[in-house]
């Protein structure tokens, strides 16, 4: 079992990507770097901070999921044992 904090190797990795994507467009702005021509505008600098904000979504998602797993592991536990047509007039407000 994965501790809270623990997240897959390819999940970190996009993480990191999209955190140096989101630097990068940011110094890009702001004129302290100098990157080559198709990546100097400020539509391209948009584009960037866009795709480095969805490559750190599957940490968020995964982050967010082992906490639900840990606060409330009976909402991620999935029930796929078919009920009895018994069991579910048991449970029938009109019985």
């Amino acid at each position: 079992m994965r501790s809270l904090g623990a997240l897959p190797k390819s999940v970190l990795i996009l993480e990191a990507i999209g955190m140096v994507m989101l630097v990068l467009a940011w110094l890009s702005l702001k004129d302290y770097v100098a990157l080559p021509a198709p990546f100097a505008s400020p539509m391209a600098g948009l584009i960037m901070i866009f795709v480095g904000i969805l490559l750190m979504l599957p940490a968020a998602v995964a982050l967010f999921r082992g906490m639900a797993q840990t606060i409330a592991p009976q909402l991620m536990q999935r029930n796929d044992k078919p009920t009895s047509p018994d069991q579910e007039k048991r449970n029938d407000a009109d019985h």
